[in-house]
This record gives structure tokens, C-alpha cells and sequence, in this order.
């Protein structure tokens, strides 16, 4: 073990080693028989680094993110729960924003604090649906996304990772909603709003970015978002992003992800034809121009609706209720 003297290497201690990733305490090395004047000596010749207060790296690299959550979780002591955007990080999710630091759950009695890449928030209650993953446990990810979402003014980045919480079923609208009211009127407005945005049927942050374009309107009547459709005859229909029946008109939100293989092309082809064959003509927008042009897309979507009431039947189509 680099820097240790071979006596002190005791099995248990080579295990702990191993099993932390090189990342150990200060009272488990004391515990080995490396004293404080010993730990320093080795920090000061470059040897071990200090990444948390009596929390070191046997080493002088960078951190990965496993030992970040490592260290978090031995500074912050039992019983920690890591949360937020590194907790969501550990569930795969693409929206987890790339931030540097790991949020921490402690009971509300202890006293830890926050420090370097470590954010520490007390709270009355844990989570109880926390999961352990090796050498520490993370919150569900109802738990996560929201309280990512209370740690964040960004509406765009709550939009992303609660839409994906529900879109890759990582939890249900009604884990979302118990978490909300968990956490009561504390910092809760951002998620309450993209709550009830998902609620309403919105599925992705450009949906939800459209869907407030549109109620500017004075022109377009309310849409429906992902509703179930089928025809008169009971079959299921591709469910449009947005849907106004009256004039019998669709509106997709079309990712350059989605469409940048044949598939997703295909895809989207077929979709629109069997839209198509019941009367359902579909509008395509991009995330890009929802955001870079509102005005030019809204325009556009109330040109298309007003070309469209009136002139054209409903189509034979059952609107089925959440």
C-alpha cells in the first residue's frame, strides 16, 4: 500500500483499501497505527491527498466520481444518503447535469456542514425507499429528482430530469407527487410547476418548452399532450405530443437524436401516415427553433390551425381518458 509502512497494513486494513477505492479515514488509519504526525508527513511529501476533512485519497490524482461519493459518504458519516444530481448520475440518467459536487442527506440532529465538493442537508426525514449501493446508500430517484430540483432556479434542467424520472420510468407521477408534498412549500415552486406540467401530460422539457409557447396564443384553443387515441372501431393510434381535436391537428416535437438514424425516420413516417389515414394532419417543430425562435413557431402552429378549423371533419377518433 503506497506510503504505508508494511506493519501497519494489517489485513483488515488492506481490505478497507480496497474495498473504499483508496479512499480512508483518519480514525481507521489511527486504528492501524498510523498516527496524525504520520498522515501529515505523507500529505506534505505529495504521497496522500486531504479531499475532506479527516478523509484522504492514498494517492495524488483526481477524484472519480465513485470516490467522490465514497468520501462524501464516510465524511458525512451513518446513516447518509447521497442524493440529487450524483445520485442520479448512479441511475444512468442523461439529464443528471454535470456537477461537481455530491449532496448529502443527514438526520436533522447531526451536525455536519458543508465542505468542498460536499453539500450536506439536514432533513426531519430519510428517505425510505433509499437504496444501498456498496459502500453507501442513494436515494430513490423520486427522491433525487426533486430534491435536485429544490437545489436549482433552472426550469429547463427540472423539466430534462423530471421528464426522464417518468419518460424511463425511474418513478411513477404518484412517487413524484409524494415527494413534492414531502418536502411541503420549502424551495418546492420550480418542481410543483413541471409537476403539474407532467401531470397534464407534457413528457420532455421541449414539449413543456412548447406547451407555454402555445397558451400565449390567443388564437390556438388548449391542446391535449400524449393523449391515448384510438378509432371508432377500438384501434390504438400513435399518440401525438400535442393534440387539438376540433381541428384535427397533431404537433410533434422532433429531436435531432430521434431523427438521426433511418429508424428514426422510419419512425416518424409512420406515425404521421397512420395519423394521417384517420384525417390527423401532423406539424413538426424542433427543440431548436422552440427555443431560439417563439415567436417565428408560434406563428406558424396558429397559421396551420386557422388553415385547418373549420375546413376540415373532425376525424372519427375517441379521445380516451387518463
Amino acid at each position: 500500500m503506497r506510503g504505508i509502512p508494511t506493519a501497519a497494513v494489517t489485513p483488515r486494513l488492506a481490505t478497507v483499501i480496497a474495498d473504499q477505492q483508496s479512499i480512508v479515514t483518519r480514525a481507521q488509519l489511527n486504528a492501524a497505527g498510523l498516527h496524525d504526525m504520520a498522515i501529515a508527513r505523507r500529505i506534505r511529501w505529495g504521497i496522500w491527498q486531504r479531499v475532506l476533512p479527516a478523509t484522504y485519497l492514498m494517492g495524488n490524482g483526481p477524484l472519480t466520481r465513485e470516490q467522490q461519493n465514497i468520501a462524501a459518504s464516510l465524511y458525512a458519516g451513518e446513516p447518509c444518503q447521497i442524493t440529487g444530481a450524483a445520485a442520479l448520475r448512479t441511475y444512468g440518467f442523461r439529464y443528471a447535469p454535470p456537477d461537481d459536487r455530491v449532496q448529502v442527506l443527514v438526520p436533522h440532529e447531526e451536525r455536519r456542514k458543508s465542505t468542498g465538493f460536499v453539500l450536506v442537508q439536514r432533513t426531519l426525514e430519510l428517505d425510505p425507499r433509499a437504496r444501498v449501493n456498496g459502500l453507501y446508500q442513494v436515494c430513490s430517484p423520486a427522491r433525487a429528482v426533486i430534491d435536485l430540483g429544490r437545489q436549482t432556479t433552472d426550469l429547463r434542467l427540472t423539466r430534462a430530469v423530471m421528464s426522464e424520472a417518468v419518460q424511463w420510468r425511474h418513478a411513477s407521477l404518484d412517487q413524484l407527487d409524494e415527494e413534492v408534498r414531502r418536502a411541503g412549500r420549502s424551495r418546492t415552486a420550480v418542481v410543483r410547476h413541471v409537476l403539474q406540467e407532467l401531470t397534464d401530460g407534457v413528457r420532455s422539457a421541449p414539449e413543456a418548452e412548447l406547451r407555454t409557447l402555445l397558451e400565449t396564443s390567443t388564437v390556438l384553443p388548449r391542446a391535449l399532450w400524449n393523449p391515448t387515441l384510438r378509432t371508432t372501431d377500438g384501434l390504438r393510434l400513435p399518440t401525438p405530443d400535442a393534440y387539438i381535436h376540433e381541428a384535427a391537428l397533431a404537433f410533434e416535437v422532433d429531436s435531432q437524436e430521434f431523427h438521426a438514424n433511418p429508424v428514426g425516420w422510419a419512425t416518424t413516417f409512420d406515425r404521421d401516415n397512420q395519423l394521417g389515414e384517420v384525417g390527423i394532419d401532423t406539424a413538426h417543430f424542433t427543440p431548436a427553433e422552440i427555443r431560439r425562435s417563439p415567436g417565428r413557431t408560434l406563428r406558424r402552429a396558429e397559421r396551420i390551425y386557422l388553415r385547418r378549423v373549420g375546413q376540415v371533419p373532425e376525424p372519427s377518433v375517441l379521445i380516451i381518458p387518463r
